[in-house]
């Protein structure tokens, strides 16, 4: 109600026009119908346009067997981005006080958090802003008194049997009276101090995610060592192992931001990730044993995959029959062709070209098979159990399970590794020579040259 009368008096000199936003929540009964009815009045009043939505929040919390706080917030501010994003307004103000803030630290304390939970609630975040979030609650009172203006208080607000609450009216009152006069405006400093700080971590972490974590379709791969090793450039000769504990535990701080961030990019729905999770994360990076998962909130599997993790949502978990590749036919009687590899985000060339003179003007080497000796039909397929080649370079042949064992391929993604099979011998394998017997050679006129694209 404050905010209201503060931004009506202020409109003209602020240059903005005025809207009233009332989310009904549905959880008090009539004293929740009562306080639609206040707002809906007291904005006719003003002339001022009313936005207003309702939901059963409890039965929803109940049917997703989520927090009720939590389903209202999520409800309430799902209503303001479709109010943002419908083009009905250009920005919300909510009216957060410093009390509110203070509340929210302690509350993050006390259930256990880190430097973002101390950063308490944000002055703004995407559409949403909090002007007063610098002001006290009894100050906004004594306003809306000197105004004669009447406002409506939430009876839970008094339920001590709620943390919030007895937060409020027992705990602050208690460290004000025994400990510090000021300790609102002080939780609300830390708050500041433990935003900016997080921010920064919060950039640098972004900036190592973009340049270390690899995109696999809607999964992300990093390496264990860029994850969770000591930097580069540190001289191990030249620090003590104090120096060296006090990096891993400043590598700790990055590596856990990095998790979260890695989790936040992948996950397809909601859920909220805690610190026991993240050491599980980092507990897994660290174990010998390939091929171990963990499950996280919000839909998420983290796989250990040699010296790799893969950050991938549990829905895109293949099966064996949903990643393998069908055999697709190579046509090469008009001289190219050309194969689409969604799985592996991959175009497939096969280029038919003059050889040895067009070879030497290219860099290909390695992927050029004689094209006289190839056998019609040329299938595309995935890696087989049993299939075996001898590769450019070596002297027998081996099964292709161990070539891509060595290449760091893992077990889920041999199911769908692309093979070329020409009249039933293996041609070629991804990431390997061309079969040795079937490569260009001084006697090759026409070879066909393999080329991988991204897209």
């Amino acid at each position: 109600m404050a905010l209201l009368r503060l931004l009506f008096e202020l409109r003209e000199q602020l240059g903005v026009v005025l809207s009233v936003v009332h989310f009904n929540h549905q959880l008090r009964g009539k004293a929740s119908g009562a306080d639609e009815k206040f707002v809906a009045k007291l904005a006719g009043h003003y002339h001022l346009p009313f936005f207003v939505a309702r939901e059963n929040t409890g039965a929803k919390a109940k049917q997703q067997r989520a927090n009720l706080e939590e389903t209202a917030r999520r409800s309430r501010y799902a209503f303001f981005d479709r109010l943002v994003a419908d083009g009905h307004l250009d920005r919300i103000a909510v009216a957060h006080t410093a009390d509110d803030q203070a509340e929210t630290v302690l509350a993050h304390v006390l259930r256990g958090t880190g430097i973002a939970g101390l950063g308490g609630i944000h002055p703004e975040s995407d559409a949403v802003f909090r002007p007063l979030l610098n002001f006290r609650r009894p100050d906004l009172r004594d306003y809306l008194r000197s105004l004669k203006q009447t406002w409506r208080e939430d009876a839970t607000n008094r339920d001590t049997k709620r943390t919030r609450a007895r937060i409020r009216r027992q705990l602050i009152p208690f460290l004000e009276k025994q400990f510090q006069s000021a300790v609102v405006e002080h939780l609300c400093q830390l708050a500041d101090l433990a935003r900016t700080d997080d921010g920064y971590l919060h950039f640098a972490a972004s900036e190592r995610v973009a340049a270390l974590a690899k995109k696999e379709k809607d999964a992300l791969r990093i390496r264990i060592a860029d994850l969770i090793g000591l930097p580069k450039n540190q001289d191990s000769g030249a620090i003590t192992r104090e120096d060296e504990k006090e990096l891993r535990r400043n590598r700790k701080a990055m590596s856990s931001r990095m998790i979260r961030q890695m989790v936040k990019q992948v996950k397809p729905r909601a859920g909220q990730l805690s610190a026991v999770h993240v050491d599980a994360v980092l507990q897994l990076a660290q174990a010998p044993d390939s091929g171990k998962s963990l499950h996280l909130p919000g839909g998420v599997e983290v796989r250990r995959e040699r010296d790799a993790l893969l950050f991938r949502p549990t829905s895109a978990r293949p099966t064996k029959q949903a990643s393998r590749m069908s055999g697709h036919s190579v046509d090469l009687t008009s001289g190219n062709a050309e194969l689409r590899l969604e799985e592996h985000s991959q175009v497939l060339r096969f280029v038919v070209i003059d050889w040895p003179p067009q070879g030497r003007e290219t860099s290909i080497t390695g992927a050029v098979l004689d094209r006289d000796k190839l056998v019609e039909p040329l299938v595309l397929r995935s890696w087989q159990p049993g299939d075996s080649m001898q590769p450019l370079g070596h002297q027998k042949r081996h099964k292709l399970s161990r070539l891509l064992n060595e290449l760091g391929v893992s077990r889920w993604q041999k199911t769908g590794w692309p093979v070329l099979v020409s009249g039933g011998q293996i041609a070629w394998c991804r990431g390997l020579p061309v079969a040795a017997e079937l490569a260009s050679g001084t006697s090759t006129c026409k070879g066909v040259a393999i080329i991988e694209v991204p897209f």
